[in-house]
């Protein structure tokens, strides 16, 4: 074998030591993302059930501007124009209803577990 075939031997098993050899990498728990559709003026789900570093993307299908605003001030959109989204990673466990500040009867609930 030339010195090149020792290499790459030697950079293909540090590779596999690395790349999950250990385990390490698959005992990392991975945030999930969800998705919250804004359109016919209502929130899709109503109720949505996340983990604590989970990221929750709110997607305007509505023509016109929409909040997302917990009422208990942890988290606020702001205006979310059409065909546009917002992101939210959720840190804090609990129970978190929201609405749309621009139509108040516009009402959801986030929980993070």
């Amino acid at each position: 074998m030339t010195i090149l075939s020792y290499r790459s031997l030697a950079f293909a098993a540090a590779l596999s030591l690395f790349s999950g050899g250990l385990g390490a990498a698959a005992d990392v728990p991975t945030a999930a993302t969800h998705t919250v559709t804004i359109e016919g003026t209502r929130f899709h789900p109503e109720v949505l059930t996340v983990k604590a570093g989970d990221l929750i993307v709110w997607v305007n299908k509505d023509p016109f501007p929409h909040t997302v605003t917990s009422r208990a001030g942890g988290f606020d959109s702001h205006e979310i124009p059409p065909d546009k989204s917002w992101a939210y990673t959720a840190r804090t466990k609990g129970e978190f209803p929201y609405i749309c500040t621009l139509h108040p009867t516009m009402r959801a609930m986030l929980r993070v577990h």
